[in-house]
């Protein structure tokens, strides 16, 4: 039976080149649940944009005397070009600086604030004596007042994921010029979040499949009460107030950027289905929607608490049914910092090397449950005894024998033994349990079960080493590369969520026209006869030379 699947991925800050922590924590897996509902049959609509509006973004634009909207700009054209050489398969991937979005935003703040869910009250706002402006709660830094921790921004602390205001802060600092700020009363719109504390503690409840990290943090906000909080700032780059007497204010971007996953699926219904009204058969409550959200741990509380309570108050529209969030990515054993250049930048990756062995890596080390660390140790060491030697090896020496020895074509198996029937049922078993874990949000599972299925392939192909069979039993030696060949067939569906370059190259390699998601999410026949295309390595080897060359370039 066919579902609707809705898939929102976080929004990047337009403001810097992405990362593997974001790749792992987000997009990655993002792309590996919607390409496998897309192959299962389900409708799916996959949307997410750049980030344009926030502080991050001007902070990047003053430091580079360019104006926010030309750092936006430059960023999201990288990131456009990451996500098709990455494989990341969004159905739109926008910005918040389009008029459909500044739309949007203002008719869910309009609705919000008729309801009564949104008032003005005055707020205490940070302002520099010395830069001479209200500053942007990022703009502010100082000691966490929860956890005691440095560094901790004016709207949240990374150590203890704490939101704040920044009044709260310890020690609080300009982030531009290091003075001490002094605070001052402006009015501003506030969400009455408190008014949906019971409403949300019933709804969270019910979410008994939510991972461990997503339900513990959301119990405790719920726990220690909502707060209401102010959604506009004194500031000059963002969506305006659709409110007269409010012109020099704007919408605060942790109010404005989730709606972003809205404004995106009507712009796609508008510009890509060609059906203005399209987006309500992914929004509407009432059908039967499931909505996903892929995003890193730092922003649980957005999602599952502040963006239900905003569809709550606007009404009639679908609440998230699952958050996925990831925990964190190290880079060889150290927290990633993009302000001291730790990281692995994706750009610079993909201009290197292939993406299907990064995909491989982040999707087998998938931090879902704890921290997981990135080495290019074990990347080299997956990609050469895994990719490589176990599953390459099989594709490669399976189709290159064929080829060579049967025409160019399928061979005609004739009757086949209890084994080859056995290995063959133990590929549709694990093609049935590797759709059950990626439809759990389980991408380690699921990708360990391929994998385990391509050694089994391997030992059987060794156990009736058909290069030896061949000289003396054709017809035994046709039906053991028969079933090596219907192994193959199953695997490159199953790999693909993860692996799609390759899996493409081999559902070609095996004579099949089209996409490997339009044959679907089941046991392909593979006819004898079928003519065969030439085929290639998978994989590349890599030097392990390049370990210690690209630890080396991190940092510096």
């Amino acid at each position: 039976m066919s579902e609707r699947i809705f898939i929102g991925v976080a929004w990047p800050y337009a403001n810097g080149s992405l990362h593997l922590g974001q790749i792992a924590g987000a997009y990655l897996p993002a792309d590996i649940f919607a390409r496998y509902h897309r192959t299962a049959g389900h409708e799916v609509l996959m949307v997410s944009g750049s980030d344009q509006h926030g502080t991050p973004i001007t902070i990047k634009a003053e430091q580079e005397k360019k104006t926010p909207a030309e750092i936006a700009a430059f960023y999201q054209r990288e990131f456009l070009d990451c996500w098709q050489k990455m494989g990341i398969s969004f159905d739109l991937f926008t910005n918040t600086g389009t008029k459909n979005h500044a739309a949007v935003t203002q008719d869910i703040f309009l609705k919000l604030l008729e309801k009564g869910y949104l008032y003005r009250d005055t707020a205490s706002q940070a302002y520099c004596p010395s830069c001479q402006r209200f500053l942007p709660d990022r703009y502010v830094e100082g000691v966490c007042p929860f956890c005691k921790a440095p560094g901790a921004r004016g709207d949240q602390c990374d150590a203890c994921g704490q939101t704040m205001n920044t009044a709260d802060l310890i020690d609080p600092r300009c982030r531009i010029c290091g003075a001490a700020p002094v605070f001052k009363d402006s009015e501003h719109f506030f969400l009455k979040l408190s008014e949906f504390q019971s409403q949300l503690a019933d709804w969270v409840e019910q979410k008994n499949y939510w991972r461990p990290n997503v339900m513990n943090l959301t119990r405790r906000y719920l726990r220690e009460g909502l707060r209401d909080r102010a959604i506009t700032r004194d500031i000059d780059w963002g969506v305006p107030v659709p409110v007269a007497g409010y012109e020099k204010k704007r919408i605060y971007v942790w109010f404005e950027a989730v709606i972003g996953y809205l404004s995106a699926s009507k712009q796609w219904a508008a510009e890509i289905a060609k059906d203005e009204e399209m987006w309500h058969d992914f929004w509407d409550k009432n059908n039967g929607v499931k909505s996903y959200y892929f995003i890193g741990k730092d922003n649980i509380p957005f999602h599952t608490l502040i963006w239900p309570a905003m569809l709550l108050g606007y009404g009639g529209l679908a609440l998230p049914y699952d958050v996925p969030a990831n925990e964190f990515l190290t880079i060889e054993g150290k927290k990633i910092s993009t302000s001291r250049n730790w990281a692995v930048w994706l750009p610079d990756y993909l201009a290197r090397f292939d993406p299907d062995p990064l995909r491989y890596q982040l999707s087998i080390n998938m931090p879902e449950s704890s921290d997981t660390d990135f080495s290019w140790r074990e990347l080299v060491r997956r990609n050469n005894d895994e990719l490589v030697a176990t599953y390459g090896n099989l594709v490669n020496r399976v189709l290159t024998f064929v080829y060579r020895n049967f025409d160019g074509a399928v061979p005609q198996p004739g009757d086949l033994s209890d084994a080859d029937k056995d290995i063959l049922n133990k590929a549709g078993t694990s093609l049935g349990q590797t759709g059950d874990f990626l439809a759990k949000c389980s991408f380690k599972q699921a990708i360990m079960t391929v994998m385990e299925l391509a050694r089994e392939a391997n030992r059987y192909l060794d156990d009736r080493a058909p290069w030896k069979t061949i000289k003396v039993d054709r017809p035994a030696a046709a039906a053991s590369l028969y079933v090596a060949l219907c192994l193959i067939a199953r695997l490159k569906t199953m790999f693909y969520p993860f692996l799609p370059f390759s899996s493409q190259k081999v559902h070609e390699y095996l004579g099949f026209e089209g996409r490997v998601e339009d044959y679907g999410w089941k046991i392909q026949e593979l006819p004898p006869g079928q003519k065969l295309r030439e085929p290639q390595p998978l994989f590349t080897k890599l030097d392990e030379s390049i370990i210690d060359e690209e630890t080396a370039r991190i940092g510096t």
